[in-house]
């Protein structure tokens, strides 16, 4: 797999899997764990509550990383950035194991979204610079997408460690796998140096660039004052107060990037035209994709067909796939659809129980027997399907474009991403069968209908992500590579905030179809944008010698 490629992307390829497999261990469980109760380990928030803020936590993780670039570009290089993001990740994973202590879960949230900053961006950025030499150069895009692979790789792995450390040791154990896999990432960085201190390249400078100082009085301190005043404004915009200082927040960041457009020198603004024309366009994907912790979680959680035969029980739980749901007692006479209740001879309830979530719209006879417990598939296992496929269709997919290559076919980098959008916008109608499928929830859904839906949308993903961070590393100008690589995951941010916007709004569609309809109109509206740009973007690419 790494023949003919530069000898430090296998060095590259496991740190970022093992970083991987630390930030989506713990991204997983989020929701789950916030919104589990105080007494079984969990934070105990609402669900509004634990899908704003981790709409916010994957929002803001992937804003810092615009100052980690400039700061890579300016003053650190791409290797001390990124073994210094490693370490601080590593420390706030740490961090969120300590159990019952929210002001230290928010502390330890706030250190890896300032590791992120300095990780996520440089690391990509160096991996573009190995293939800047000429034979390395025509398969950029091929090495993005074995990049991707390793990516997935962690995230595949993550959520089985994840479930069983929870499901048998407790919360703060999955967590603390998480650091330790970013600190072994770190080790696996470091041990590689050699064979990338060459690519470690800072540009010039020209009179575009932001001096560390000017991003800090021009940039950083309009931002947090601007989302400062959001915050404080009566009512809210958004569905939250924290959504609105979120997105007030980004538009001072926004403006600093078109100020870096006006400021070009003339040969470079063409190059940023299209990156930031294509960065405007990804944002929508982002809110769609990163769904998979909210929306689609919430959907296997709870309207899935989660149980499994008997055969696989044991083998099942020694992965960590299990999770019990406990029986109610038959003792409660009276229920209806979510309780059971007791009554006097009054007919004055004296005791209530809830149901489990996950046997509201089980029939009746489904349900297990008093003293017993049902067996399920954990949630958290079907977020790694989407990495599983992300391992397994990756060579397909590679091998699908060397093969239009070599016969002078293979679409450019701007109508890969223009396909990934346009498969994208598929994987969201399979979800308005799956809710047909399922009486809109009153019975539970297939778990092909889930698992069919990640399939879809990876083919979009593959078509889209990795060949868009080898786009900006083709398509930046050298001096502030850091910084457009930056650009990229600041859209991915602003996406990730409006996948929690948009997620927030589940409970208020009574057909959830239509929920699913709102993603495919969305990515729809993206596609046509992005194919209407093609032509232009095309003729840049080719002005510039790239593909």
């Amino acid at each position: 797999m790494f023949k003919k490629h530069p000898s430090g992307l296998p060095f590259l390829f496991f740190t970022e899997m093992w970083e991987r497999f630390g930030y989506y261990l713990m991204i997983g469980i989020f929701v789950l764990y916030t919104t589990d109760q105080w007494r079984n380990g969990g934070l105990g928030m609402t669900r509004t509550e634990a899908i704003g803020l981790y709409g916010t936590y994957i929002a803001l993780a992937y804003l810092t990383p615009f100052i980690g670039g400039l700061l890579a570009d300016r003053v650190l290089g791409f290797r001390r950035s990124i073994i210094l993001g490693g370490t601080l990740m590593g420390i706030g994973y740490l961090m969120m194991a300590i159990p019952h202590n929210v002001q230290t879960f928010y502390i330890a949230l706030g250190v890896t979204i300032l590791g992120n900053g300095f990780f996520k961006p440089n690391i990509s950025t160096l991996l573009g610079n190995l293939y800047n030499e000429e034979r390395y150069l025509v398969k950029k895009d091929e090495g993005y997408n074995i990049f991707y692979m390793g990516i997935n790789l962690g995230a595949l792995v993550c959520n089985f460690v994840a479930a069983y450390l929870r499901n048998t040791i407790g919360w703060s154990w999955a967590f603390a796998a998480a650091g330790i896999g970013m600190f072994l990432g770190v080790i696996i960085f470091a041990s590689g140096m050699r064979h990338y201190r060459h690519a470690d390249v800072r540009g010039a400078g020209q009179a575009a660039d932001s001096g560390v100082t000017q991003l800090l009085t021009s940039v950083l301190l309009p931002a947090i004052l601007v989302g400062w005043a959001a915050w404080q404004i009566p009512g809210t915009l958004f569905d939250s107060n924290m959504t609105d200082a979120f997105i007030f927040a980004c538009i001072p960041i926004i403006a600093f990037y078109l100020w870096i457009l006006w400021k070009a020198a003339p040969e470079d603004k063409p190059r940023i035209r299209v990156l930031l024309a294509i960065y405007a366009v990804v944002i929508v994907f982002w809110a769609i994709f990163k769904q998979n912790g909210t929306a689609l979680t919430i959907w296997a959680e709870n309207y899935t067909d989660r149980s499994m035969p008997a055969w696989m029980e044991t083998p099942a739980k020694f992965m960590g796939m299990v999770k019990e749901i406990k029986a109610v007692p038959d003792t409660f006479p009276q229920y209806d659809q979510h309780f059971r209740t007791t009554k006097d001879a009054a007919g004055k309830i004296i005791e209530t129980i809830s149901l489990p979530p996950y046997l509201h719209n089980l029939p009746e006879q489904d349900h297990p027997p008093a003293g017993q417990s049902l067996k399920l598939v954990s949630t958290e296992i079907f977020q790694s399907v989407n990495p599983f496929f992300v391992v397994v269709l990756t060579p397909l997919v590679v091998l699908f474009f060397a093969w239009l290559r070599r016969r002078g076919k293979e679409p450019t980098t701007p109508a890969k991403i223009g396909w990934g959008l346009i498969i994208s916008a598929l994987s969201t109608l399979v979800t308005v069968w799956a809710v047909a499928a399922c009486h809109n929830g009153a019975v539970k859904a297939s778990v092909w209908w889930l698992i069919t839906t990640y399939a879809v949308i990876t083919v979009g993903e593959l078509c889209l992500s990795p060949m868009g961070l080898s786009m900006v590393s083709k398509m930046a100008p050298r001096h502030i590579a850091g910084l457009m690589m930056g650009g990229w995951q600041l859209a991915t941010s602003i996406g990730n905030k409006l996948s929690g916007v948009l997620a927030a709004m589940w409970d208020r569609y009574d057909n959830k179809a239509d929920f699913f309809w709102v993603n495919f109109v969305l990515l729809s509206i993206a596609a046509l944008s992005l194919f209407s740009m093609l032509r232009w973007l095309n003729r840049i690419f080719k002005e510039k010698g790239l593909s």
